[in-house]
């Protein structure tokens, strides 16, 4: 694995754990919504790794087709191009339910690589 890839993949992952830390102190996407920095700040770092997956090199995304690579930097379109249409209760759901998987695997990327 290029020192790039290595170096984007850990920066996917430090904006998984700021995402998992800004929601931490909510139990719904309604209050999570009304947060409007911490609202901000999670869709701010999903951005991030959308742009951080488009910088890996092509080799490791056909290596790792398990990662929904396609699909992390359509959500990045969505909340870039259409901010104020993003749904909290599908960016909640993301949250809860992707995002946990995605940090375990590009985290087994990360061990397996080095």
């Amino acid at each position: 694995m290029s020192e790039k890839d290595l170096a984007n993949l850990e920066a996917i992952i430090d904006s998984i754990k700021k995402i998992i830390r800004f929601t931490s102190k909510f139990d719904n996407p309604d209050s999570f919504y009304d947060d409007e920095q911490a609202f901000d700040a999670v869709l701010m770092n999903f951005v991030i790794i959308g742009e951080t997956v488009s910088k890996l090199s092509l080799p490791l995304r056909k290596e790792t087709k398990q990662v929904p690579w396609t699909k992390i930097k359509a959500f990045r379109n969505i909340i870039a191009h259409n901010y104020f249409g993003v749904d909290a209760e599908e960016v909640w759901q993301i949250i809860n339910d992707q995002l946990p998987a995605l940090k375990v695997e590009i985290t087994k990327i990360i061990k397996k690589r080095n």
